[in-house]
């Protein structure tokens, strides 16, 4: 397909009903995914919403622990069954099987059209054994594990913006030296605690995880900074087929969670980097939405539609330039 062609396409964004689940009054608004469904509807811009089938056994099991997939099933033992801190029943049991296999979805999506998304989390925060974070499946890890099973990538980049450090995803990638993980934080989630006072800790580097700490009360300009300082030279040394971004939306200066002073303009300025970076090397990108605390929502979506907006932008630049190479 030309560069033309692919900008011409709607952008396959995957969303399903079944994304959510009844858990009461939370922190993490679940409602939140319908409503950035709707706000991505009404901007006008060209999209092919999608439902996704919902991740497989199969799947699951080269990333997780059969132990964990049971718990998650049946709701026993329920410690484990709500290691995430969602409170367990059928309908998280299942939302969970749906917010994985968009992640799944989006990223075939992408290796297909050069850009796609899914309107739920990556859940950076699942370990192979148990949850942590409001983070029930690793869906990052399962969507890369599948598409490798199927000969469709041998390497791969998760470039993770979400406010908060990617432990779990650094935790299954230990194992796994074909696939890599930028993660660019402003807290680093402990024992399930978010700390807004605190600077940020630096994570340990691995050969394959590399952690890049945000100074508290940064602004754009050095948030901005930082992520053109190590995004290139991450791309460069993972040699990446696919891109898995997860894009954050509690950095955001109005989050609680947050030490850090961005406003919508900055977060919408990282997403454009993040995606011209991966299409200007002409490699795949999906993206998950991640984080987001701001107790007004609707601060919550405009970040969200923010990114998408992001999507199109930098793949109509990318049809641009081919269109004048030719």
């Amino acid at each position: 397909m030309t560069s033309a062609a692919a900008a011409s396409r709607p952008v396959r964004v995957f969303h399903s009903p079944r994304y959510f689940a009844d858990i009461g009054e939370h922190v993490m608004p679940m409602r939140k995914f319908a409503l950035v469904r709707d706000a991505i509807e009404r901007s006008g811009l060209p999209v092919r919403l999608v439902e996704p089938e919902p991740v497989s056994d199969e799947d699951l099991l080269r990333v997780h622990t059969p132990e964990y997939l049971r718990a998650i099933a049946t709701g026993e033992p329920r410690a484990l069954a709500e290691s995430q801190k969602f409170p367990w029943s059928p309908a998280l049991a299942e939302a969970v099987r749906f917010t994985n296999g968009g992640c799944v979805a989006a990223t075939f999506a992408a290796l297909e059209d050069g850009v796609a998304g899914n309107l739920a989390s990556g859940f950076h925060h699942a370990h192979a054994d148990h949850g942590e974070g409001f983070c029930t499946f690793n869906g990052l890890v399962v969507a890369l594990e599948r598409a490798r099973a199927e000969g469709r990538i041998r390497r791969a980049l998760v470039v993770d913006m979400d406010l908060h450090y990617g432990n779990g995803t650094a935790s299954l990638l230990a194992s796994r030296p074909w696939a890599f993980a930028l993660s660019i934080y402003g807290n680093w989630y402990k024992q399930n605690r978010a700390y807004r006072d605190v600077e940020a800790e630096r994570a340990p580097d691995t050969e394959n995880s590399w952690s890049v700490p945000v100074p508290g009360g940064s602004g754009g300009a050095a948030y901005l900074e930082l992520l053109a300082r190590h995004l290139g030279p991450a791309i460069d040394r993972a040699a990446p087929d696919l891109i898995l971004y997860q894009a954050g939306a509690d950095p955001f200066r109005e989050d609680p969670y947050s030490p850090l002073d961005l406003t919508h303009d900055d977060l919408r300025a990282r997403d454009e980097v993040v995606f011209r970076a991966a299409l200007e090397r002409r490699i795949p990108i999906a993206w998950v939405l991640a984080g987001g605390y701001t107790p007004d929502v609707s601060r919550v979506v405009e970040v969200h539609l923010g990114t998408f907006v992001a999507a199109v932008r930098a793949r109509e630049a990318m049809g641009a330039a081919g269109d004048r190479e030719r």
